[in-house]
């Protein structure tokens, strides 16, 4: 699971290929594990020039809505997952209001949520447990 905080003021573009980097690998049916998605998906944070070239250097599909198109690129059906996550994420009080002094403890508590919020959609797929 990989969940990263960042500063208020730091763009969506900034530390976007240190974490397609960082990812970990995915085992599959059978043969090595995939160490990259296949394709990305991000809205028009995302769609810088100089990202979309990284993103396309790495082998991985970009999905990235360019700066300054009209909207409308279908991205939403994909994206929807996303908007559902982090409104999941806005449900726990310690992360909605940051009362933490150390950003150690923040990404703890982001972190929890993330394994809170697997653990139940898991839950709804299997039936409970």
């Amino acid at each position: 699971m990989l969940v990263q905080t960042t500063p208020a003021n730091v763009r969506d573009d900034v530390p976007a290929i240190e974490m397609v980097g960082r990812l970990p690998a995915i085992q599959g049916p059978r043969g090595r594990p995939r160490r990259k998605p296949g394709s990305l998906f991000g809205d028009r944070g995302y769609g810088f020039p100089w990202l979309i070239v990284q993103v396309v250097a790495l082998g991985i599909a970009s999905f990235l809505a360019p700066r300054g198109q009209e909207h409308g690129s279908g991205l939403g059906r994909v994206r929807y997952v996303v908007e559902q996550t982090l409104a999941a994420f806005g449900q726990f009080r310690r992360i909605k209001f940051c009362y933490e002094r150390e950003g150690v403890h923040f990404q703890a508590f982001h972190d929890l949520a993330a394994v809170s919020i697997c653990f139940n959609r898991l839950r709804q797929v299997t039936g409970g447990l």
